[in-house]
């Protein structure tokens, strides 16, 4: 079998020449290659290859501020508004971040090879599962560099090979930290293959790589709704993803009001562009009176436009009258939902026909009620008297995550190193032959 570095070999010599399909199929084969390496490397040999990677960082911080530079300099050519702006900047501290992401990574457990539920059976066998690398993952994000970082370590230390496909926006600097992960697998003597960023902007690469089933196991789209949108309709491989997070918080009557208004303030204000943010408020109409004033004195200081159903009105003037697609909405920005409803049937019911399945919490101090809340609210994450914001892989203890699922198959919620994983039988005998 030709080796993962023969292939990238291939890969550069089909980018020289502009042929995009032979240089995916170069990409997917090299990735190939290598996660058959991976799947017999041990937790020190990943682990090591991590703290190489952090090293290549810190000894090229000139070379990646300099190529992201380059990205920020391109994108206020080409008018990017302010917040992916921000989210393509790099600096000092964001690198402090990355080489101590690496560094957390490589802490955390090593699921591969773990074994659960072995028992006997009749026959005298011993039967049990064994975690193990998916193999291949191809993951396609936007903007943010740090991503690139996050992701290799993520799929490195759960075995897999992964193919790294980020915006153009930050072409430049993904390729800089490209070439510390490189560099980084190289000194820890695993397969430079083991990690790929696609090295080019051309859009043709990821309608090729969605299209691999022979060399790609499963795709991790992460961005905004429209590229999640396509990479779900058009791929022929597995697709772990969420498309919104249109989350609910539900204030019930026998909520503690100071709880409820923390919770409901911190759960939309902590921070506007993220998919655990909430978007709707429901509150229990016994108390809406009494909580929705003082909630919409603290959203006032935040600059949080609220738009509400006409109940929510009669008791803030200031609010706009919500529309049908309000309540479908993900605004990411300082905008809010508000329905006033009557019991949780109701609250339960606008969950289930416009929320995204992603993440939604109840303030109760109803027990038995917090209880139905969880079993009836069909969720990725259902939280009891706590912000939305915490649905959050590290949050879960989970040291890290690549994404949110909100598909039912595989992964659902924050997906970490066990996400990254499989499980298949293992069978010890003794001679045993069946009858």
């Amino acid at each position: 079998m030709r080796s993962a570095d023969a292939f990238q070999q291939d890969a550069q010599h089909h980018l020289a020449a502009g042929d995009v399909a032979r240089y995916m199929v170069a990409v997917g084969q090299g990735a190939r290659a290598a996660a058959s390496v991976l799947r017999r490397a041990d937790t020190q040999a990943k682990n090591q290859a991590l703290y190489a990677m952090a090293k290549r960082l810190e000894a090229s911080r000139g070379e990646i501020m300099k190529a992201n530079q380059e990205d920020m300099q391109r994108g206020r050519d080409n008018g990017l508004d302010s917040a992916l702006l921000d989210r393509l900047a790099l600096n000092d501290a964001r690198i402090d971040a990355m080489i101590e992401g690496l560094h957390q990574v490589a802490a955390l457990p090593d699921p591969v090879g773990a074994i659960d539920g072995m028992s006997y059976r009749p026959s005298g066998i011993q039967v049990g599962k064994m975690r193990v690398p998916l193999g291949v993952i191809g993951i396609i994000y936007e903007s943010r560099p740090n991503v690139t970082l996050e992701a290799a370590s993520l799929c490195l230390k759960s075995g897999n090979a992964c193919v790294l496909r980020g915006g153009s926006e930050a072409s430049a600097s993904n390729a800089a930290l490209s070439r510390c992960i490189q560099a980084g697998l190289a000194d820890a003597g695993l397969p430079e293959g083991s990690v790929q960023v696609v090295a080019t902007t051309d859009r043709a690469a990821v309608g090729e790589m969605i299209s691999m089933p022979e060399y790609v196991d499963v795709i991790i789209p992460r961005g905004g709704k429209s590229l999640i949108e396509r990479i779900s309709r058009e791929a022929r491989v597995p697709v772990i993803k969420h498309l919104d997070g249109v989350c609910h918080v539900y204030i019930d009557t026998t909520a503690d009001p100071a709880k409820a208004l923390a919770i409901a303030l911190n759960a939309k204000t902590h921070r506007y562009g993220t998919c655990n943010t909430m978007e709707t408020l429901l509150v229990d109409a016994p108390v809406a009176d009494l909580l929705l004033p003082e909630l919409a004195r603290a959203y006032a200081e935040h600059q949080v436009e609220l738009r509400g159903c006409e109940r929510t009105r009669a008791l803030l003037p200031q609010a706009l009258a919500a529309t049908e697609e309000d309540w479908h909405a993900e605004y990411l920005a300082p905008v809010l939902a508000i329905k006033v409803v009557d019991g949780v049937d109701e609250a339960i019911e606008h969950i289930e026909r416009y929320g995204s399945h992603h993440t939604d919490a109840i303030v109760t101090q109803d027990y038995t009620l917090a209880r139905r809340f969880m079993a009836e609210v069909d969720s990725s994450s259902v939280i009891v008297n706590a912000s939305t914001r915490f649905a959050d892989g590290f949050e879960y203890g989970l040291g890290a995550e690549i994404g949110i699922s909100t598909d039912k198959l595989h992964a659902r919620g924050p997906v970490g190193l066990e996400g990254l994983t499989t499980q298949k039988y293992i069978v010890f005998g003794d001679g045993q032959v069946r009858q």
